[in-house]
Protein backbone atom coordinates (compact mmCIF):
# COMPACT_ATOMS: atom_id res chain seq x y z
CA UNK A 1 0.00 0.00 0.00
CA UNK A 2 2.84 2.38 0.87
CA UNK A 3 4.51 1.77 -2.51
CA UNK A 4 1.25 2.25 -4.39
CA UNK A 5 0.68 5.56 -2.61
CA UNK A 6 4.18 6.69 -3.53
CA UNK A 7 3.66 5.78 -7.20
CA UNK A 8 0.30 7.53 -7.25
CA UNK A 9 1.82 10.75 -5.90
CA UNK A 10 4.64 10.61 -8.41
CA UNK A 11 2.35 9.99 -11.35
CA UNK A 12 -0.51 12.39 -10.66
CA UNK A 13 0.16 14.90 -7.93
CA UNK A 14 3.69 16.19 -8.47
CA UNK A 15 2.75 17.97 -11.71
CA UNK A 16 -0.12 19.69 -9.98
CA UNK A 17 1.93 20.66 -6.94
CA UNK A 18 4.85 21.91 -9.00
CA UNK A 19 2.52 24.12 -10.98
CA UNK A 20 0.42 25.51 -8.16
CA UNK A 21 2.32 25.54 -4.85
CA UNK A 22 5.49 27.48 -4.00
CA UNK A 23 7.85 26.14 -6.66
CA UNK A 24 11.18 26.48 -4.91
CA UNK A 25 9.98 24.83 -1.69
CA UNK A 26 8.34 21.97 -3.57
CA UNK A 27 11.44 21.28 -5.65
CA UNK A 28 13.42 20.60 -2.49
CA UNK A 29 10.72 18.34 -1.06
CA UNK A 30 10.32 16.49 -4.35
CA UNK A 31 14.04 15.96 -4.70
CA UNK A 32 14.12 14.49 -1.19
CA UNK A 33 11.14 12.16 -1.38
CA UNK A 34 10.85 11.31 -5.06
CA UNK A 35 14.45 11.03 -6.34
CA UNK A 36 13.96 8.24 -8.86
CA UNK A 37 13.42 8.70 -12.56
CA UNK A 38 11.42 5.56 -13.32
CA UNK A 39 7.85 6.86 -13.40
CA UNK A 40 6.28 9.55 -15.52
CA UNK A 41 3.62 11.92 -14.27
CA UNK A 42 0.83 13.94 -15.78
CA UNK A 43 2.35 17.39 -16.36
CA UNK A 44 -0.67 18.90 -18.11
CA UNK A 45 -1.24 21.26 -15.21
CA UNK A 46 2.35 22.01 -14.29
CA UNK A 47 3.45 23.88 -17.40
CA UNK A 48 6.81 22.12 -17.31
CA UNK A 49 8.30 20.43 -20.34
CA UNK A 50 9.57 17.33 -18.56
CA UNK A 51 7.42 14.24 -18.04
CA UNK A 52 9.62 12.38 -15.56
CA UNK A 53 9.89 13.52 -11.99
CA UNK A 54 13.63 14.03 -11.72
CA UNK A 55 13.85 16.07 -14.94
CA UNK A 56 10.94 18.20 -13.80
CA UNK A 57 12.68 18.79 -10.50
CA UNK A 58 15.87 19.78 -12.31
CA UNK A 59 13.93 22.10 -14.59
CA UNK A 60 12.15 23.74 -11.70
CA UNK A 61 15.34 24.03 -9.68
CA UNK A 62 16.86 26.02 -12.53
CA UNK A 63 13.97 28.45 -12.37
CA UNK A 64 14.27 28.74 -8.60
CA UNK A 65 17.99 29.48 -8.63
CA UNK A 66 18.03 31.93 -11.57
CA UNK A 67 18.34 35.50 -10.34
CA UNK A 68 16.53 38.38 -12.05
CA UNK A 69 18.88 40.02 -14.55
CA UNK A 70 19.00 43.34 -12.70
CA UNK A 71 19.88 41.66 -9.41
CA UNK A 72 22.54 39.60 -11.15
CA UNK A 73 24.18 42.71 -12.62
CA UNK A 74 24.16 44.60 -9.33
CA UNK A 75 25.79 41.68 -7.55
CA UNK A 76 28.30 40.80 -10.29
CA UNK A 77 29.47 44.38 -10.75
CA UNK A 78 29.28 45.40 -7.11
CA UNK A 79 27.11 48.39 -8.00
CA UNK A 80 26.17 50.85 -5.28
CA UNK A 81 22.80 52.51 -4.99
CA UNK A 82 22.62 56.01 -6.40
CA UNK A 83 22.33 58.62 -3.60
CA UNK A 84 19.70 60.61 -5.52
CA UNK A 85 17.28 57.99 -6.87
CA UNK A 86 16.53 54.30 -6.54
CA UNK A 87 18.96 53.32 -9.30
CA UNK A 88 22.34 51.62 -9.64
CA UNK A 89 24.81 53.25 -12.06
CA UNK A 90 27.88 51.97 -13.86
CA UNK A 91 30.69 54.48 -13.43
CA UNK A 92 34.30 54.92 -14.46
CA UNK A 93 36.42 54.80 -17.58
CA UNK A 94 35.62 51.26 -18.66
CA UNK A 95 33.37 49.24 -16.35
CA UNK A 96 32.10 45.79 -17.26
CA UNK A 97 28.78 47.00 -18.64
CA UNK A 98 28.98 45.79 -22.24
CA UNK A 99 25.87 44.11 -23.54
CA UNK A 100 24.81 42.44 -26.77
CA UNK A 101 21.38 43.59 -27.91
CA UNK A 102 19.60 43.38 -31.26
CA UNK A 103 22.40 41.01 -32.41
CA UNK A 104 24.91 43.85 -32.04
CA UNK A 105 27.85 42.13 -30.35
CA UNK A 106 28.97 44.23 -27.37
CA UNK A 107 27.36 47.14 -29.20
CA UNK A 108 25.56 48.58 -26.18
CA UNK A 109 26.43 49.47 -22.61
CA UNK A 110 24.33 49.46 -19.45
CA UNK A 111 23.65 52.90 -17.97
CA UNK A 112 21.82 51.74 -14.86
CA UNK A 113 19.74 49.09 -13.19
CA UNK A 114 16.45 50.46 -11.89
CA UNK A 115 14.85 49.38 -8.63
CA UNK A 116 11.91 47.90 -10.53
CA UNK A 117 14.36 45.50 -12.19
CA UNK A 118 14.44 47.14 -15.61
CA UNK A 119 17.84 47.77 -17.18
CA UNK A 120 18.64 51.01 -19.03
CA UNK A 121 21.09 50.67 -21.90
CA UNK A 122 22.51 52.95 -24.58
CA UNK A 123 24.24 52.29 -27.86
CA UNK A 124 28.03 52.73 -27.86
CA UNK A 125 28.27 54.34 -31.28
CA UNK A 126 26.09 56.92 -32.95
CA UNK A 127 23.56 55.72 -35.50
CA UNK A 128 24.26 58.85 -37.52
CA UNK A 129 23.65 62.59 -37.30
CA UNK A 130 20.16 64.02 -37.03
CA UNK A 131 18.42 67.13 -35.85
CA UNK A 132 16.84 66.94 -32.40
CA UNK A 133 13.90 68.58 -34.11
CA UNK A 134 13.85 69.83 -37.67
CA UNK A 135 11.30 72.55 -36.90
CA UNK A 136 13.31 74.04 -34.02
CA UNK A 137 11.22 72.97 -31.00
CA UNK A 138 12.73 71.37 -27.90
CA UNK A 139 9.39 70.03 -26.64
CA UNK A 140 10.10 66.28 -26.79
CA UNK A 141 6.46 65.32 -26.22
CA UNK A 142 5.21 67.35 -29.20
CA UNK A 143 6.69 64.94 -30.49
CA UNK A 144 9.85 66.31 -32.00
CA UNK A 145 11.28 64.73 -35.14
CA UNK A 146 13.95 62.70 -33.31
CA UNK A 147 11.32 61.27 -30.96
CA UNK A 148 9.23 60.26 -33.96
CA UNK A 149 12.21 58.68 -35.69
CA UNK A 150 13.47 56.71 -32.68
CA UNK A 151 10.04 55.34 -31.76
CA UNK A 152 9.05 54.79 -35.37
CA UNK A 153 11.60 54.03 -38.06
CA UNK A 154 14.42 53.08 -35.69
CA UNK A 155 12.29 50.95 -33.35
CA UNK A 156 10.57 49.21 -36.26
CA UNK A 157 13.98 48.33 -37.68
CA UNK A 158 14.98 46.32 -34.60
CA UNK A 159 14.56 42.57 -34.80
CA UNK A 160 11.44 40.97 -33.32
CA UNK A 161 13.27 39.51 -30.34
CA UNK A 162 14.84 42.85 -29.43
CA UNK A 163 11.49 44.61 -29.63
CA UNK A 164 9.93 42.04 -27.30
CA UNK A 165 12.64 42.78 -24.70
CA UNK A 166 11.97 46.54 -24.55
CA UNK A 167 9.46 48.11 -22.18
CA UNK A 168 7.91 51.56 -22.29
CA UNK A 169 8.96 53.71 -19.34
CA UNK A 170 8.61 57.22 -17.97
CA UNK A 171 11.62 59.27 -19.12
CA UNK A 172 12.81 62.42 -17.37
CA UNK A 173 12.63 65.27 -19.87
CA UNK A 174 12.49 68.35 -17.65
CA UNK A 175 14.60 71.35 -18.71
CA UNK A 176 17.75 72.20 -16.74
CA UNK A 177 19.96 75.20 -16.11
CA UNK A 178 23.34 75.70 -17.66
CA UNK A 179 26.41 75.59 -15.41
CA UNK A 180 24.54 74.01 -12.49
CA UNK A 181 26.64 73.19 -9.42
CA UNK A 182 23.94 71.23 -7.61
CA UNK A 183 23.37 67.79 -9.10
CA UNK A 184 20.44 67.04 -6.80
CA UNK A 185 18.61 70.14 -8.04
CA UNK A 186 19.42 69.26 -11.64
CA UNK A 187 17.99 65.76 -11.23
CA UNK A 188 14.89 67.23 -9.59
CA UNK A 189 14.46 69.56 -12.58
CA UNK A 190 14.90 66.69 -15.05
CA UNK A 191 12.28 64.69 -13.16
CA UNK A 192 9.89 67.63 -13.21
CA UNK A 193 8.49 66.54 -16.56
CA UNK A 194 7.95 63.02 -17.86
CA UNK A 195 7.30 61.32 -21.16
CA UNK A 196 6.33 57.69 -21.59
CA UNK A 197 7.88 55.81 -24.47
CA UNK A 198 10.29 53.10 -25.59
CA UNK A 199 13.33 54.78 -27.12
CA UNK A 200 15.01 58.10 -26.31
CA UNK A 201 18.43 59.40 -25.19
CA UNK A 202 20.53 59.62 -22.03
CA UNK A 203 20.08 62.73 -19.88
CA UNK A 204 22.74 65.20 -18.76
CA UNK A 205 22.59 63.94 -15.17
CA UNK A 206 23.12 60.36 -16.34
CA UNK A 207 26.21 61.49 -18.18
CA UNK A 208 27.49 63.16 -15.01
CA UNK A 209 26.59 60.20 -12.80
CA UNK A 210 28.47 57.77 -15.05
CA UNK A 211 31.71 59.56 -14.07
CA UNK A 212 33.58 57.92 -11.19
CA UNK A 213 35.48 61.11 -10.25
CA UNK A 214 32.74 62.72 -8.16
CA UNK A 215 34.95 65.32 -6.51
CA UNK A 216 36.14 66.85 -9.80
CA UNK A 217 33.37 65.86 -12.22
CA UNK A 218 30.24 65.39 -10.10
CA UNK A 219 28.19 68.33 -11.37
CA UNK A 220 27.53 70.17 -14.62
CA UNK A 221 29.98 72.95 -13.78
CA UNK A 222 32.69 70.64 -12.46
CA UNK A 223 32.50 68.45 -15.54
CA UNK A 224 32.94 71.38 -17.89
CA UNK A 225 35.61 73.09 -15.76
CA UNK A 226 37.68 69.91 -15.52
CA UNK A 227 36.84 68.33 -18.85
CA UNK A 228 40.47 67.40 -19.60
CA UNK A 229 40.44 64.90 -16.73
CA UNK A 230 36.72 64.17 -16.59
CA UNK A 231 36.71 62.75 -20.09
CA UNK A 232 39.01 59.97 -18.85
CA UNK A 233 36.77 58.77 -16.03
CA UNK A 234 33.44 58.55 -17.84
CA UNK A 235 32.66 55.53 -20.01
CA UNK A 236 29.90 57.38 -21.89
CA UNK A 237 32.50 59.32 -23.84
CA UNK A 238 32.85 57.76 -27.28
CA UNK A 239 35.06 60.44 -28.89
CA UNK A 240 32.05 61.63 -30.87
CA UNK A 241 29.47 64.40 -30.62
CA UNK A 242 26.01 63.30 -29.50
CA UNK A 243 22.69 64.63 -28.30
CA UNK A 244 21.33 64.24 -24.77
CA UNK A 245 17.64 64.24 -23.88
CA UNK A 246 17.99 67.33 -21.68
CA UNK A 247 16.87 70.76 -22.81
CA UNK A 248 17.83 74.28 -21.72
CA UNK A 249 15.36 75.88 -19.30
CA UNK A 250 15.75 79.40 -20.74
CA UNK A 251 15.19 78.49 -24.37
CA UNK A 252 12.50 76.78 -26.41
CA UNK A 253 14.89 75.69 -29.15
CA UNK A 254 18.04 74.44 -27.39
CA UNK A 255 19.07 71.01 -26.16
CA UNK A 256 22.34 69.88 -24.61
CA UNK A 257 24.90 67.73 -26.40
CA UNK A 258 28.28 66.26 -25.50
CA UNK A 259 31.13 67.54 -27.67
CA UNK A 260 34.38 65.83 -28.64
CA UNK A 261 36.09 66.97 -25.45
CA UNK A 262 33.30 65.67 -23.22
CA UNK A 263 31.91 69.13 -22.48
CA UNK A 264 28.15 69.60 -22.05
CA UNK A 265 27.16 72.28 -24.55
CA UNK A 266 24.20 74.31 -25.64
CA UNK A 267 26.02 77.46 -26.89
CA UNK A 268 25.38 78.20 -30.55
CA UNK A 269 23.43 74.99 -30.62
CA UNK A 270 19.86 74.67 -31.78
CA UNK A 271 17.77 71.53 -31.93
CA UNK A 272 17.61 71.95 -35.71
CA UNK A 273 21.39 71.38 -35.90
CA UNK A 274 22.64 67.93 -36.76
CA UNK A 275 24.40 65.96 -34.00
CA UNK A 276 25.11 62.32 -33.29
CA UNK A 277 22.32 60.09 -31.99
CA UNK A 278 22.90 57.30 -29.45
CA UNK A 279 19.60 55.51 -28.74
CA UNK A 280 18.79 54.50 -25.17
CA UNK A 281 16.05 52.16 -23.95
CA UNK A 282 14.86 50.02 -21.05
CA UNK A 283 15.03 46.22 -21.04
CA UNK A 284 12.25 44.35 -19.32
CA UNK A 285 12.82 43.11 -15.77
CA UNK A 286 11.84 39.66 -17.07
CA UNK A 287 14.86 39.19 -19.35
CA UNK A 288 17.72 36.94 -18.34
CA UNK A 289 21.38 37.46 -19.06
CA UNK A 290 24.46 35.40 -19.75
CA UNK A 291 28.03 36.67 -19.89
CA UNK A 292 30.17 38.74 -17.54
CA UNK A 293 29.83 42.24 -19.03
CA UNK A 294 33.36 42.57 -20.38
CA UNK A 295 33.88 43.65 -23.97
CA UNK A 296 35.10 40.16 -24.91
CA UNK A 297 32.34 38.44 -22.91
CA UNK A 298 29.45 40.90 -22.91
CA UNK A 299 26.12 40.32 -21.27
CA UNK A 300 23.74 38.71 -23.75
CA UNK A 301 20.03 39.38 -23.44
CA UNK A 302 17.75 36.35 -23.43
CA UNK A 303 13.98 36.56 -23.40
Amino acid sequence: MKEKTREFLKKYLIGFVLGVVSACTVSVIAATYFPSNDVTYDNSVSGLASTDVQSAIDELYGVCTTKPAGEQIIEDAGLEKDPYECRYFFTGANPNNYITFNNEQAGWRIISVECDGTIKIMRINNIGNQAWDTSGSNNWVRPVSLNTYLNGTYYNGLNATAKSQIVAKDWSIGAIKYDNNNLATQIENENGKKWNGKVALATVSEYIRSNSNKSNCGSFSLNNDNYNSCVNTCWMNNALVWWTLSTFVKSSNDAFYVNLAGILYYYDNHVSDYRGVRPALYLSSKVTLTGSGTQSDPYVVNS
